[in-house]
């Protein structure tokens, strides 16, 4: 009886998702699903390991899921209407840097598969899910390979950011739910996967520095939020390779002291480029204005937090008690400014590659 009423409850918030976007005439910016992500890694990465499976907890933690999964089948549902109407190809696959944004479906529906299997004991049906996530992670492959060509030969290249690096995100994620669907995942598969993901990192991190290691950027102006997805990436893929049985005790201690080195600097970039967009901009338009790229941040965070929750080290207790107030501090505050652009009508949202105006 109570898994009917939670499935009516995820009825009733996705036809209202529907409705909401309909009526308020949303378009779906390619990359919308990080928010998907940073919902579904709070919960099921966060919130539920460090506050542990009590019953509360157990029934928060359902309820969670449920707003999550309901609010990913809206995006769906908006992004099916885009190609009945025509305007796919326009508003998703166009720009050679913005396409790279689909990588938050595939990564957004790994992160539901898992929650539907762990939150609901679904099996088959994850499996399947699962499936066809592989399908949608091959074709997203293959428009990454493309773009990281017309990179390589286009202005377009002076505009890269961390999105790029959702090609590795949306890989690892797959191991991920993968290892949680299946009995057995093959190890060659495992690796596979696990090192294309790298190797992805790495093509993608070559083409993000590349734009930085020139002179006449501006660190307020064309440093881009998911440039947070440097740690974010290699956070995820500690964890595949943790969870995958690729590696465990000193090794992934090892690589989990690389994954904080990388935190550290990029925050401390972060950190400086904070202070210099608030004398710019003031503090609302500096840091409290919405961006869709800022649920990339919570994702990072709390990507980082899951790894570190799993890897023993002397620095694990004092991170996790001090991360998970700043993650639901970041969370609420970005669930406010969401609501604040609803309200305003302010929500057409803005393309992933379109300069941005917050942090």
């Amino acid at each position: 009886m109570v898994i009917v009423l939670y499935f009516l409850l995820l009825g009733f918030l996705f036809i209202g998702a529907v409705l909401f976007i309909i009526l308020k005439k949303i378009i779906i910016n390619t990359a919308a699903m990080a928010a998907v992500m940073a919902f579904g890694i709070v919960t099921q990465g966060v919130l539920l390991n460090f506050f542990g499976m009590t019953f509360f907890m157990g029934s928060f933690g359902k309820i969670l899921s449920i707003a999550d999964l309901a609010l990913w089948l809206a995006f769906l549902v908006s992004i099916g209407m885009t190609i009945f109407k025509g305007e796919f190809k326009r508003l998703h696959y166009a720009n050679p840097i913005n396409r790279f944004g689909i990588g938050t479906w595939v990564a957004g529906t790994s992160i539901c598969g898992i929650m539907f299997f762990r939150q609901f004991g679904a099996g088959a049906e994850a499996q399947a899910l699962a499936i066809l996530n592989a399908g949608l992670w091959a074709v997203y492959i293959w428009i990454s390979i493309r773009g990281f060509k017309e990179l390589g030969a286009a202005p377009f290249g002076r505009q890269t950011h961390g999105v790029l690096l959702l090609t590795t995100v949306s890989t690892q994620s797959l191991v991920l739910l993968f290892n949680t669907v299946f009995n057995e995942v093959p190890v060659f598969l495992n690796a596979a996967l696990i090192f294309t993901g790298l190797l992805l990192y790495i093509i993608s991190a070559w083409f993000i520095l590349k734009r930085y290691a020139v002179r006449g950027w501006n660190l307020a102006k064309d440093w881009n939020n998911t440039n947070c997805i440097f740690h974010g990436a290699l956070s995820i893929s500690g964890l595949a390779m943790f969870k995958s049985g690729l590696i465990a005790g000193s090794a992934a201690m090892w690589f989990w002291l690389a994954v904080f080195l990388v935190f550290m600097i990029v925050e401390a970039i972060e950190i400086i480029r904070l202070a210099w967009r608030i004398r710019m901009y003031g503090l609302k338009e500096g840091i409290f204005t919405y961006d869709v790229t800022q649920w990339s941040r919570i994702f990072t965070f709390a990507m980082f937090f899951t790894f570190t929750f799993f890897i023993e080290s002397p620095l694990q207790a004092a991170i996790l008690n001090t991360a998970i107030w700043i993650i639901l501090l970041l969370l609420v505050i970005e669930v406010y400014l969401s609501a604040d652009s609803l309200r305003r009508k302010h929500l057409k949202i803005p393309a992933a590659f379109r300069k941005e105006t917050s942090v």
